[in-house]
């Protein structure tokens, strides 16, 4: 462990700077997963193990769309379409019948697909490490902000998604559909006794969060390597941010995606071989103190 390390790093400005936009960048990739995975979650009542393995499916999905058309925009919208797709037919084949099955049938559902999509990776990308590499158009000089270094890609991956917070929010808030899927989370019986359709509702819902899952992996592939299995650690940490921020309150995913973000960063600073501790430690205290998470229903 290195506390003068991490002393000395919120003592500074520019090192405050280059720590804190790091840790924003994680917190942005771990929302749009988080933000799915707990969409599914307030809606279905169903934890989507296999939610990982989207993330990863959408970053070899972006691999290849980006090596088709060399537009890194196409790859990011190619990867979200994508997985939204493999995630309605995910959802209508296999997990729509063991919504109210056991929890430990729904695991073995989602685990059954973790190993297979595993292996459908490796059979058509293979299994050693790929990388997509900085797009051209961000391969510009970093910016100095108070003696910190920010590159212009976690300026972009940023902007990306709080944008797709913003729109995620409106509709979830502001629009009909968003209306009917809060709805259909409180009471699905009366919902589905007014004339709507839930298994649509719940298809879609699936596939909102597969979108999500989708695009952040394509938007981390230029700065995070991929291999088989990529989707594990991140779904792990999408569980800790969903349960920090309460499970099915996607602005409690927000917060907890940041609050982890930022552990992650300063944490590696002043105690590097205990960062993973760090997070758990934080959900357990979040937890000890707030059962239903930061934003989510007190017990």
């Amino acid at each position: 462990m290195n506390p003068q390390e991490l002393f000395e790093c919120v003592t500074s400005l520019s090192c405050i700077v280059t720590q804190t936009s790091t840790g924003l960048i994680v917190g942005a990739l771990l929302f749009l997963v988080a933000a799915g995975l707990t969409l599914i979650f307030g809606v279905l009542g169903v934890i989507n193990f296999a939610h990982g393995s989207l993330y990863m499916l959408g970053a070899y999905v972006g691999l290849t769309a980006y090596q088709m058309t060399d537009s890194y925009l196409l790859a990011v919208a190619a990867a979200g379409i994508g997985v939204a797709l493999f995630s309605v037919v995910f959802e209508r084949l296999f997990m729509r019948r063991v919504y109210n099955a056991d929890v430990l049938m729904q695991l073995l559902v989602c685990y059954a697909f973790i190993l297979i999509l595993d292996d459908v990776v490796k059979l058509v990308w293979g299994a050693e490490f790929r990388s997509m590499g900085m797009p051209p158009v961000f391969q510009a000089p970093p910016l100095f902000i108070g003696g910190g270094i920010v590159p212009v890609f976690y300026l972009v991956l940023m902007g990306a998604a709080s944008l797709i917070a913003v729109v995620l929010w409106y509709v979830l808030k502001h629009t009909r559909t968003g209306k009917v899927v809060r709805a259909a989370a409180h009471n699905p019986v009366m919902t589905s006794a007014l004339g709507i359709n839930t298994h649509l509702i719940y298809a879609g819902v699936f596939a909102c969060g597969g979108l999500l899952a989708g695009m952040a992996g394509a938007l981390a592939a230029p700065v995070r390597s991929m291999s088989p299995g990529m989707g594990f650690s991140i779904l792990i940490e999408s569980f800790i941010v969903t349960v920090i921020g309460g499970m099915g309150s996607v602005s409690g995913a927000l917060v907890g995606a940041l609050l982890i973000g930022m552990i992650r960063s300063f944490g590696s600073i002043g105690f590097p071989d205990f960062v993973e501790g760090l997070m758990f430690l934080a959900m357990g205290l979040i937890l000890v103190l707030r059962p239903g998470g930061l934003m989510g229903r007190s017990h």
